[in-house]
């Protein structure tokens, strides 16, 4: 339970402060944060809010979409993502999530090579300000309109052209667990492991795939063999619940919380 993060996310019908109300409620003081609740509430307003709470910030999510073509676009941007890099940093928070963005035409190597440009100009600023780039890696269903980066060994080929301490990627349950060779890939991941989130695959998929994670436990991902893999590859840090679910946004956050942490040690645990 100490390493459990709860993803703003998961529970967006919350306002940042029932957010902390609901984890403290249940014991949890780590949280994952997403720009946009953080900007309405306000960047500095927000880092004393968790500050003052006692609480830990895992990550923000998220910069990245960094496939454009038009030279303008991609300048935008990379402005864009200095400022995600500066809000990570002003949140005290160690990583920034990176989703690279889809195919803005049917040159899926160009793409995919942009966005190691792309990442390339900007890892020394966010080393700079003690800020770690998570490439994550979304399921392939996602690739031509949010997401070139379909596998974990994709992401490591980006990362791995980067130093350690720079660039990681993103494990996410919901993007790969159905990816073949994935233990092969966590165990190559390493030190590279930046950030571990958890979601569900549940069946058959909700009309919108983009909101069709499930809540950890309703699904066919066997989470304990999953963690258990992570952290034979050495990955000892927090672990976030974030889940896209249209039902658990209709429902009471505070709820929600506290059903992940009541399933959260089962799902973590022995692997089946």
């Amino acid at each position: 339970m100490s390493r459990l993060s709860i993803n703003q996310q998961t529970v967006k019908q919350l306002s940042l402060p029932e957010l902390v109300k609901a984890c403290a409620a249940v014991g949890v003081d780590k949280v994952g944060l997403w720009r946009e609740p953080v900007a309405e509430y306000g960047l500095e307003r927000s880092a004393r809010l968790f500050a003052d709470a006692g609480f830990s910030v895992t990550s923000l999510c998220r910069g990245g979409f960094f496939t454009a073509v038009e030279p303008e676009t991609r300048r935008r941007a990379l402005d864009d993502n200095r400022a995600a890099i500066d809000e990570t940093a002003a949140l005290g928070a160690p990583i920034l999530v990176l989703v690279s963005g889809g195919m803005p035409d049917r040159d899926l190597v160009g793409a995919r090579q942009r966005v190691v440009d792309a990442i390339a100009e900007l890892a020394p600023y966010a080393a700079e300000r003690g800020v770690k780039l998570a490439v994550e890696p979304l399921h392939p269903m996602f690739a031509s309109d949010r997401c070139v980066v379909s596998t974990l060994a994709q992401a490591l080929e980006i990362a791995e052209r980067f130093p350690v301490d720079q660039v990681g990627v993103c494990v996410d349950t919901y993007h790969l667990w159905w990816d073949p060779e994935l233990a092969t890939g966590i165990s190559r991941a390493g030190d590279r492991i930046a950030t571990y989130q958890l979601a569900d695959w549940i069946t058959p998929l909700p009309a919108g795939v983009l909101t069709g994670r499930g809540q950890i436990g309703d699904g066919c991902v066997d989470f304990p063999a999953f963690t258990a893999v992570v952290e034979s590859a050495g990955y000892d840090g927090p672990i976030e619940v974030e889940i896209f679910n249209d039902e658990l946004w209709r429902r009471d956050g505070a709820e929600v919380v506290a059903e992940i942490a009541e399933r959260f040690p089962a799902c973590v645990g022995k692997p089946s």
